[in-house]
């Protein structure tokens, strides 16, 4: 377990993944073990989505590959890079066409392994900031390799009547949870508020919308992703990547309690 702490915030990461962030004694994050879902985060990578009604295939420009929801980055093991009193960096690396067991098969899923035919590298950082916790992706591999990215953070609810809002509309839970598994799209939309009594803006750079999602009262996702996988067909899901440029490209979201 790494802990950082800066002023009246501290962070609590697992094996990469955030578990806890308490700022005065304020738990921001689900906890594992409550009632929602069974993580705290992960990241949705190389696709965003289901992938059940086409097969579990992916096309690339390397042919089909075997994808589950979601990708298959979540059924890798983080390694820790650095870590400082305020800062973390951990790194997942994959070679091209390598078979990654599905955790999902076979109770929920009828593909055994998953494989990507691009060789990647994958780096999460949390680095405390005065106003925050600013959390950074960088994606590293082949100059053009196709890809969609997703952060699929879930925060812990203490009201009986929080809300998500943004410049244009506010969202309450409720609204959220009729949605159901398709998760509710917040189209170009870059900084979202969720206000539960402490307010935390939750802001983006290089992400395109957020997805919000939960089927409980006491917790919400709210997921920041490069594409909306329900604006097409699980066939057309490669509709809807971008392409790495420059070997690198890097995400951010930042994390600022009110």
């Amino acid at each position: 377990m790494s802990v950082l702490k800066l002023g009246n915030q501290k962070v609590r990461i697992d094996a990469g993944e955030l578990v806890g962030y308490q700022v005065s004694g304020h738990e921001f994050i689900h906890q594992k073990g409550s009632p929602g879902w069974r993580n705290s985060d992960t990241e949705m990578f190389p696709i965003i989505g289901p992938t059940n009604d086409a097969d579990f295939q992916v096309s690339t420009q390397r042919g089909q590959a075997v994808q589950d929801q979601h990708g298959l980055l979540r059924e890798m093991q983080y390694e820790l890079v650095t870590q400082t009193e305020t800062s973390a960096s951990f790194k997942k690396k994959y070679t091209a066409n390598t078979k990654i067991p599905n955790s999902k098969f076979p109770e929920k899923s009828t593909a055994e392994s998953l494989f990507w035919p691009y060789d990647f590298e994958f780096q999460k950082t949390f680095e405390f900031k005065e106003n925050g916790l600013q959390i950074t992706f960088e994606v590293a591999g082949e100059q053009g390799m196709p890809f969609m990215l997703g952060y699929h953070p879930a925060f812990k609810l203490h009201s009986e009547s929080p809300t998500i809002s943004t410049e244009s509309k506010s969202v309450t839970i409720p609204e959220v949870m009729a949605v159901g598994s398709r998760a509710m799209e917040i189209k170009d939309c870059r900084k979202i508020l969720l206000e539960d009594g402490k307010t935390l803006e939750i802001t983006t750079e290089g992400f395109k919308s957020f997805m919000l999602w939960t089927e409980v009262a006491n917790m919400v996702c709210i997921e920041p992703i490069t594409f909306y996988p329900y604006a097409v067909s699980q066939d057309d899901l490669h509709k809807g990547f971008q392409k790495l440029t420059g070997n690198k490209s890097i995400f951010k979201v930042q994390l600022s309690p009110k």
